[in-house]
């Protein structure tokens, strides 16, 4: 069995920032889509061109999306940063910069004709920004009096501070944060209508779909996607945008290819993969399988490109984030007229991405037959596309890489082993239910599995297990823990090596 050992390590280079960046916007927005939805489910029916329109209860949509959503989005960026302090200084802070940029349109549409005003801009970038700037800012503050206050002042200083910082950061967010959210949404919303009216939307999968695989959707999809898409929305009553990303169709079409065409482990995981991925909407289940042949993001961009071309043509769109990306919670969030369209388009995209994904595996089958190991090839082929070392690809998957078959056990007793993605919920959450029955199966007590964000491991881990792509952070996050890398959450052979470790280290104790 081979383990990495702890040691404190550094992560550095552009993919593992982007990433990092991506997760602090994800732990942002991800807790506060059920207010998303929601805010789609009122704007569903309540407006003129909805289900039951009602005039009253319609003015409950301009509200809710332009105060509340980037309030609790900020909020909750600044409990990420520091706790219930930073949350509320956020909150605080991003009314600036919802105020300043009704008031810098107000300027604007004073001097245009009333046929041609502008509408309003909905913060959820200011938010994306004023959380970190007022939390991390009101964190520092604090420091530089820690320990110094004396004895019986130390709720006057700390109420007082932040009180009058959050003046400051308000003053902040009503003029140079909005004047500048303001002119990029400006910016991104003219780029978005050009690629809309010249018909070039579609290329946008050539970014996305690689950046789903190797990680790095969170910051395209909530940094830009989500707040664009939510304006859309706001504007006209759904957007095509939430349907860039979200699409089931591209990861369904190569599982199903998998499933038919493919061989060994990959094979077998893939039918149970892909009923995770379609209806449970935890896309990463996917993402090992186009790692073991790269080319087979080709495929994927293919038909992310035809499900964003039919519901380009076919005028299709959702009323709000479909999360996670399920069938179901597409189509739960699809504009009512448009259930056509969006159902065809995932089905399009998926039968693209299957055929051109068994042209791939049908033509290169013998020599992957003459391959020992598939994942052991994937482990290769991730490191291969890293750019680095095998350093990179720690744990039990870079054991596997290198074919050995045994290794040296870890000293250190395991009673705590935590399951880390990007979210902290879908795939982890499932890679932990595997490994808790393993455990259950081998008379193993004693050992607490759980799943969490990468973002929030705090080193009380014994053994951390990650997806590849991620075990880096997870290493920096918590570098004293025992760090395992596997494919799949949902069909690692390493599992039965963790859970014969254990029980090995029982026997000795025993």
């Amino acid at each position: 069995m081979t383990t990495t050992s702890p040691a404190a390590q550094k992560s550095g280079g552009l993919r593992t920032g982007v990433q990092r960046f991506g997760t602090f916007l994800s732990g942002m927005i991800m807790p506060n889509i059920p207010a998303l939805i929601a805010w789609g489910i009122i704007t569903a029916f309540f407006i003129p061109v909805g289900w039951t329109p009602n005039a009253q209860l319609e003015t409950l949509v301009g509200p809710i999306i332009h105060y509340l959503l980037p309030i609790i989005i900020a909020y909750t960026g600044g409990t990420i940063v520091y706790k219930t302090r930073g949350g509320v200084v956020a909150a605080i802070a991003v009314m600036g910069a919802i105020a300043g940029s009704d008031y810098l349109i107000a300027q604007v549409n004073a001097t245009l004709p009333a046929d041609n005003q502008l509408g309003q801009i909905h913060m959820f970038i200011g938010a994306m920004i004023m959380a970190p700037l007022a939390a991390y800012s009101m964190k520092w503050l604090d420091s530089l009096w820690d320990g110094k206050i004396k004895a019986g002042f130390e709720m006057l200083v700390n109420m007082f501070s932040a009180g009058i910082w959050s003046f400051v950061l308000v003053v902040i967010g009503f003029y140079p944060v909005a004047w500048l959210v303001n002119g990029l949404m400006n910016v991104l919303s003219t780029a978005v209508n050009w690629l809309i009216e010249t018909n070039l939307l579609p290329l946008t999968s050539i970014l996305i779909e690689p950046a789903k695989v190797f990680f790095l959707n969170n910051a395209i999809n909530h940094g830009v996607l989500t707040p664009l898409g939510t304006q859309q929305a706001a504007e006209s009553g759904k957007s095509i945008l939430f349907l860039l990303e979200a699409n089931p169709g591209p990861g369904l079409g190569l599982l199903l290819a998998f499933t038919i065409f493919g061989i060994g482990a990959a094979r077998a995981s893939a039918p149970g993969a892909a009923v995770i991925q379609f209806v449970g909407g935890i896309h990463e289940v996917y993402f090992p399988f186009a790692l073991m042949k790269p080319v087979l993001i080709v495929a994927l961009i293919a038909g992310g490109m035809t499900g964003v071309t039919t519901n380009m043509l076919l005028g299709t769109g959702l009323i709000a984030p479909a999360a996670p990306g399920s069938i179901i919670a597409v189509l739960g969030q699809t504009f009512r007229t448009d259930y056509l369209g969006v159902i065809l388009s995932v089905i399009l995209s998926a039968a693209v991405t299957f055929l051109i994904s068994m042209l791939i595996l049908r033509a290169s089958r013998k020599k992957d037959l003459a391959k020992e190991d598939a994942f052991a090839a994937a482990v290769a082929q991730t490191e291969a596309n890293k750019g680095k070392s095998s350093d990179a690809l720690s744990g039990l998957a870079a054991k596997a890489a290198a074919g050995a078959g045994s290794g040296v056990a870890t000293d250190r007793r395991i009673s705590n082993v935590v399951f880390a993605c990007d979210a902290g919920m879908g795939s982890s959450a499932m890679g932990a239910s595997v490994l808790r029955n393993k455990f259950k199966k081998a008379g193993v007590e004693g050992i607490t599995v759980t799943n969490q964000a990468i973002a929030n491991l705090d080193g009380t881990a014994d053994l951390v297990i990650t997806q590849q792509q991620l075990t880096d952070r997870a290493k920096a996050q918590s570098p004293n823990s025992i760090h395992v890398s596997v494919d799949n959450f949902m069909n690692a052979p390493q599992y039965e090596e963790v859970v014969e470790m254990v029980r090995e280290q029982r026997k000795e104790t025993s």
